[in-house]
């Protein structure tokens, strides 16, 4: 695969292929979206507010022909802009028409999976905020049956759309510093803590808060859940690791071709709280060989808790970010930014020539998949096993001990307790 230390665009993509990772291929043409409506997607936009109103934006040269929000006031914003499309407060309903080609989901992260799937149960092609999930069954259950019904599906980590994730993905596979054995993650978002309200304030008139609560435990509203803070909520979210976790681990596993991992241990300065997500939360996951790469140790940090080796190998600062550690050096990296470390180690390094394709834009590669069958970058194929993995690290801390991963059984063989963090039980009247 590899001439004179690089990778030739035409094995790379063979390889890729092969692997199941679906890389973005810019066939010869242009890829110009028609203007006539006829060859336009058909869209139900499930979710129309905060981070649901960039996806919105991004898909906006389709038919939206549905916009679903369990928020009324929500809906009549979105509406203000889409005035053509049928309104719903239930995604059921949205997903079950015919003439809908494709569905965008970006819900609370308890609905993912229960949306995701009812939409493949009626067709449809997805595309889905992260994590993809919000228990590690769900994960494993719509990437199986996303490769099962071959429909396009992408991942909303938006950020491996960008240059900077490709360069470092071609500067860890070309082996500018060798096998890399450990990776740290970090990030600083604070999604956790707190206890149950004990207020119950009834619920504002927009808002249907049963249609809100869909699979989760019933419980009374309150400010804190609905519309953003539902993050830090066990029953609703993931925390900051299923918040970002996505976005920072994303470019280990590209880069590495990482999938299922062995081992998982987790730990944070407070005990567990049976409501809350940990803040401070540290990870650290055991990866096995894959073909020609080394074993690999990854670990992420979070709400400000940083791992030793920044200040014991100087590295500079950059915010949130990762660093790939090998044996002939290290790669720190963020979002737009990456450099190669120490650098007495890189003074004369040459960069290998770009090979992996610039994407067409994250949401413009879902749109062309749903057209013409053409792969995205973060298919629920490549996505699904990330979103487990992030996942994972929760149940290993909500367990309190390290838990050994049987991937091909779904379970975790030392840890029987981790039964119900792995498959959660769903509210009467909603399933996958």
């Amino acid at each position: 695969m590899k001439r004179n230390g690089r990778v030739s665009r035409r094995n790379f993509v063979k390889a890729s292929a092969a692997a199941g990772i679906g890389y973005w291929v810019a066939p010869r043409t242009a890829y110009a979206l028609s203007n006539s409506p006829n060859e336009k997607l058909n869209i139900a936009m499930i979710g129309t507010y905060n981070r649901a109103a960039g996806n919105l934006q991004d898909v906006s040269s389709q038919n939206i022909i549905v916009l679903c929000d369990v928020d009324d006031g929500f809906l009549a914003k979105a509406k203000e802009k889409f005035p053509k499309a049928d309104t719903t407060n239930d995604f059921r309903k949205a997903v079950e028409r015919k003439d809908i080609d494709a569905v965008v989901i970006a819900t609370p992260d308890h609905t993912h999976a229960v949306a995701t799937m009812a939409a493949f149960h009626n067709g449809k092609h997805v595309y889905c905020e992260k994590p993809l999930t919000h228990d590690v069954f769900e994960a494993r259950t719509v990437t199986d049956t996303a490769r099962k019904l071959k429909k396009a599906t992408q991942l909303g980590t938006q950020i491996h759309a960008l240059d900077n994730y490709r360069r470092v993905v071609e500067l860890i596979e070309t082996g500018a510093i060798g096998p890399v054995r450990e990776v740290f993650v970090w990030n600083g978002r604070d999604w956790g803590g707190g206890d149950r309200p004990k207020e119950t304030p009834p619920v504002p008139k927009t808002l249907h808060w049963d249609l809100w609560l869909g699979p989760a435990p019933e419980r009374p509203y309150n400010p804190t859940y609905h519309p953003f803070s539902w993050r830090k909520w066990w029953d609703f979210g993931n925390g900051s690791l299923g918040d970002m976790g996505c976005h920072y681990i994303d470019v280990v596993f590209w880069a590495l071709k990482l999938r299922y991992p062995t081992r998982v241990v987790a730990d944070a300065p407070e005990s567990v709280n049976p409501e809350t997500c940990p803040l401070k939360l540290h990870v650290e996951w055991e990866f096995p060989a894959r073909g020609d790469l080394v074993p690999v140790k990854m670990h992420w940090y979070d709400t400000g808790r940083r791992p030793d080796i920044l200040k014991e190998k100087s590295i500079p600062e950059i915010g949130d970010g990762v660093l790939f550690v090998g044996d002939k050096g290290m790669l720190l990296t963020n979002y737009v930014t990456h450099k190669l470390l120490p650098d007495e180690n890189f003074k004369d390094f040459k960069k290998p020539d770009p090979y992996i394709p610039k994407s067409i834009g994250h949401h413009a590669e879902w749109i062309e998949a749903c057209k013409n069958g053409t792969p995205t970058t973060c298919q629920f194929e490549y996505s699904g096993p990330l979103t487990e993995s992030v996942l994972l690290g929760l149940v290993a801390y909500r367990v309190g001990k390290p838990i050994e991963w049987d991937s091909a059984n779904l379970k975790a063989v030392n840890c029987p307790e981790a039964d119900e963090f792995i498959r959660r039980e769903y509210r009467k009247g909603w399933s996958l």
